[in-house]
């Protein structure tokens, strides 16, 4: 197909298309004339990525190179691919040099032990649940993680990582991976709202009657 009609069944715009082209986070298509390049569905699964990417998962441009990167580089394992999109979505976190923040990793890593779980201790997600750990001891709550991580673990081996196309394009099992992450993380928040409203009429709307 030309650029033109890539665009049309992508939805993005020739300007960005060729924006992605020169910044490599869109391979080139097969170069018919001086002026005119053709593009196949192995581009429009690109373009689908780098939309989940950058519009879903608020990444910058330099984060989806390394993996726009990581996709092309067809050496590397599944697990360190996905790992590659799971640690770009994570937020920046810096740890605090204090007695406080300390406990509160070292109650993480604990946590992670007892459940055996093969995370890398340069997973940015610990620091994230660390700092999080922190600010829940500071407003007095008390870090009860474990029922928590039971669902999510439950979520994870028996829906979540059910749902993505390994046997597909690289960029299709990144892309659901992206989509899933953040999309379903949205809405089992929302879930967990809408059930503590339920659980709340249960328990009290009896004793208001």
């Amino acid at each position: 197909m030309r650029m033109s009609e890539l665009s049309t069944e992508s939805g993005v715009a020739i300007p960005t298309i060729k924006y992605y082209l020169r910044e490599g986070l869109l391979h080139q298509g097969e170069q018919l004339t001086a002026t005119r390049a053709d593009y196949d569905d192995s581009h429009l699964h690109r373009l689908r990525l780098i939309r989940a990417l950058l519009e879903v998962g608020r990444l910058p441009v330099a984060s989806i190179k390394k993996v726009v990167e990581a996709v092309q580089d067809e050496s590397l394992p599944i697990h360190e691919l996905l790992g590659t999109a799971h640690y770009a979505l994570s937020p920046a976190v810096e740890p605090e040099p204090t007695p406080e923040w300390e406990t509160a990793r070292a109650q993480v890593d604990a946590l992670l032990d007892r459940l055996d779980w093969q995370v890398t201790a340069e997973a940015p997600a610990r620091d994230e649940l660390a700092q999080t750990v922190v600010r829940m001891h500071q407003l007095g709550l008390t870090a009860d993680l474990a029922p928590y991580a039971a669902a999510a673990e439950r979520l994870v081996t028996e829906v979540e990582l059910n749902t993505i196309p390994y046997d597909g394009p690289r960029d299709a099992a990144v892309e659901a991976l992206v989509l899933g992450t953040v999309l379903y993380g949205r809405a089992f928040d929302a879930l967990r709202r809408l059930a503590q409203e339920s659980e709340s009429a249960r328990r009290f709307a009896r004793e208001a009657d």
